[in-house]
């Protein structure tokens, strides 16, 4: 690693065997605080390029995970490919994969076939359901891995009664995260120990987590009534009942109060609002700025107070329908409560508050223009994360790149010749 740098990842080399989601926004990041990343790519391309392109290859997808990298693109499966593949393995300190089960082994691209040749190299995978137990070998995407883990359950979003995934893409950005985070760690005690590692993080993990708070069981007093829900579920399952039905059945991890009144979303007199008072001063500021009362507010066992917190609900929906959103905006805020008008995600552009904390960056793109994009998620003195630089051409940089690992003219002529990669196509 490059001394005194105040980019945390300068120095660092990176190979990402990656296409949708998680693999190429988690070497998005590394790249922004300074690594060196080479993304491998399909001869195609990533299937992401071709999701309604706005230039010859470039969709805004495809720019929304890709940048700060080069691009190579490379016929992984062909027998012409290995010595690249070694020369990738052999300039990299670290791989990272989200292959389809099976394949990273087929491609001796996991960390137990290259431990003993390449042992300060850590390996960086992902995998839809983990690396162990009867779901190892299934394919999984967000949608999939979303209903697998609870998290589709746990977010409650219905669609003409049917389960619905959160969008974006949740789960992939959290394991995205979460790489990331690992392999930050591995470079950490790489430092100390000088041994590289496996970091393994799963889709399904990262669902989970995002629904932790619903992932925490008292065995004492929560196990047997789980059992008896999950026999109950079982009934109406067999009943045929809709999923509503069945959620019904599900014990709720937050207080009656908070759902109905407390911490949830309203319709004013012209937009929609949301409001959070998690904490007993926050509840009694609530009451406060609306004038209602409730005289359950300090009582501990709220088991006989069903019917009055439903009355406090219709009234609470009936009293911020009379007024504006800025009005109550203005008083919850003033009062200390967490307030906000529901925004869509294109009014960001032009928010005042996104813009004065430089949460959006403009690129310059050689092919599609100016393009407006997230900033880094991570802010660090010195510039050491910065939003960096686009993607070149598809196919463009392979000269470049092969020459940078060490492969001469007369074998780059022969690979392209061979098609087990290309300069870029029409």
């Amino acid at each position: 690693m490059t001394e005194n740098s105040s980019r945390p990842f300068d120095g660092i080399r990176i190979v990402e065997f990656g296409q949708f989601v998680a693999v190429p926004f988690a070497a998005q990041l590394l790249g922004e605080g300074g690594a060196h990343v080479i993304k491998i790519e399909a001869l195609e391309g990533d299937p992401t390029r071709r999701l309604s392109p706005i230039a010859p290859a470039e969709s805004r997808t495809f720019i929304s995970r890709n940048r700060n990298k080069h691009s190579l693109p490379l016929a992984l499966s062909a027998a012409g490919a290995r010595p690249v593949i070694d020369a990738l393995l052999g300039w990299a300190d670290v791989i990272l994969t989200n292959f389809r089960p099976g394949l990273a082994e087929k491609l001796g691209l996991d960390w137990d076939s290259l431990k003993d040749s390449y042992p300060r190299l850590i390996v960086g995978a992902v995998s839809p359901f983990g690396k162990a137990g009867p779901d190892a070998r299934l394919a999984g995407m967000d949608i999939v891995v979303q209903a697998r883990s609870g998290l589709m359950a746990a977010n409650g979003r219905l669609i003409e009664g049917r389960p619905a995934p959160g969008d974006p893409v949740s789960a992939d950005y959290m394991c995205a995260m979460s790489l990331a985070f690992g392999v930050s760690s591995a470079l950490l005690r790489r430092e100390r120990t000088g041994r590289g590692g496996a970091v393994d993080v799963s889709l399904m993990q990262a669902a989970m987590t995002l629904a932790n708070n619903q992932l925490v069981r008292s065995e004492v007093y929560d196990a047997e009534r789980h059992k008896a829900v999950r026999a109950e579920l079982e009934e109406k399952r067999a009943a045929n009942a809709s999923f509503a039905d069945q959620m019904d059945v599900i014990p709720s991890a937050r207080a009656l109060p908070l759902l109905k009144v407390y911490f949830r979303t309203y319709e004013t007199a012209d937009l929609t609002i949301a409001v959070a008072c998690g904490s007993q001063k926050l509840r009694e500021s609530f009451i406060d700025v609306t004038g209602l009362e409730d005289p359950a507010l300090r009582e501990t066992d709220l088991s006989g107070w069903s019917a009055h917190y439903d009355a406090l609900q219709a009234e609470a929906e009936a009293l911020f329908r009379s007024r504006p959103a800025d009005v109550w905006v203005a008083d919850f805020a003033a009062a200390g409560v967490p307030v906000s008008a529901v925004k869509f995600p294109l009014e960001l552009f032009e928010d005042d508050q996104a813009q004065a904390n430089d949460m959006f960056h403009v690129l310059p793109h050689p092919t599609a223009g100016d393009i407006t994009v997230l900033a880094p998620p991570v802010r660090l003195d010195g510039d050491g994360f910065q939003a960096g630089f686009p993607i070149a051409p598809f196919g463009s940089e392979t000269e470049a790149i092969l020459g940078e690992l060490g492969i001469d003219e007369a074998e780059r002529a022969d690979l392209i010749g061979k098609g087990v990669t290309h300069t870029g196509r029409d």
